[in-house]
């Protein structure tokens, strides 16, 4: 375990809250324009009755970063989870997701990550999400920013001695990349996140290239028919992690539904497959908890 000396060097301290840096400097309300329509039969609305659910201010180092925090009304000392948005931000799927984390007992934080670069949910097309968003993205300020959060997180109720880190397509990328940065980690399940690709300014590495160097376990979810993340990736993957020689690379696991496509757990969409995901569900909470979260 890592103690708190060396966790309080990866986190920045609380400073002034101010707007500078910013583009975004509040979450909106419902799902990304990108999404729409919605799949309102499926689509799962968790109740905030008996939860503190909400936007909350991160300080950074340059500016408040707006976040959606849920955990129990009552009580404190809560393990923490961070939520690691797909691609269209923090819209009403990861909100949601943090209510039902808060609902097993968790503080649940899911950051806008792209706060200083745009507001994907105001796009209406995936492309331009890409190119005029995430692409100006770096893995660095990611890095820090979810750092932010714990160091919220502990002044607000929860215990980051109890950590975990779970991410859905490109925060499913992060969610393997936060657990080799930082060893306050205690485990991490990634959903259906790319594990290869080109190597750039922006995202200097990615999963495969840190398979070596986790400090944490990490469950990887992935769909057998997703077209995005070819399973050849997946078997260089599960190669690379059995071949590291750190015990939590060595421990992580990789499961793949052999049919399903991408984006299995975001009931809001056509992808959404009911079976895999509650499994999937299943398997994160089990991970948390064989790793102390």
């Amino acid at each position: 375990m890592t103690d708190n000396a060396d966790f309080d060097s990866l986190v920045p301290p609380a400073l002034p809250l101010n707007r500078r840096g910013f583009m975004v400097t509040a979450l909106g309300a419902g799902f990304a324009l990108a999404v729409q329509p919605v799949m309102a039969q499926t689509a799962i609305s968790t109740p905030t009755d008996g939860l503190l659910a909400g936007e909350i201010s991160v300080p950074t180092a340059d500016g408040a970063m707006p976040a959606y925090r849920a955990q129990p009304a009552k009580g404190g000392d809560f393990p923490v989870i961070l939520v690691v948005q797909e691609i269209f931000g923090v819209h009403e799927h990861i909100k949601d997701i943090c209510r039902r984390l808060a609902r097993l007992g968790y503080q649940a934080i899911a950051p806008e990550l792209y706060a200083r670069q745009g507001d994907p949910r105001q796009y209406s097309a995936i492309p331009d999400i890409l190119a005029k968003v995430v692409s100006k993205v770096p893995d660095s300020q990611v890095m820090r920013d979810l750092d932010a959060c714990i160091a919220w997180a502990r002044n607000n109720g929860g215990d980051s001695a109890r950590l975990g880190i779970t991410g859905f397509c490109w925060g499913g990328r992060i969610t393997w990349l936060y657990a080799a940065h930082n060893p306050g980690v205690k485990a991490g399940v990634a959903w259906y996140g790319r594990l290869v690709g080109a190597a750039g300014e922006m995202t200097p590495k990615h999963p495969l290239d840190i398979a070596g160097e986790l400090k944490a376990p990490v469950l990887g979810l992935y769909g057998g028919l997703d077209q995005g993340i070819p399973l050849d990736t997946v078997d260089r993957m599960r190669a690379a992690l059995a071949a590291a020689g750190s015990q939590p690379s060595q421990a992580s696991s990789i499961h793949v539904y052999d049919n399903a496509p991408h984006a299995f757990n975001a009931d809001y969409r056509t992808s959404y497959r009911k079976e895999e995901a509650d499994d999937g569900w299943r398997r994160m909470q089990l991970w948390f908890t064989q790793y102390g979260v």
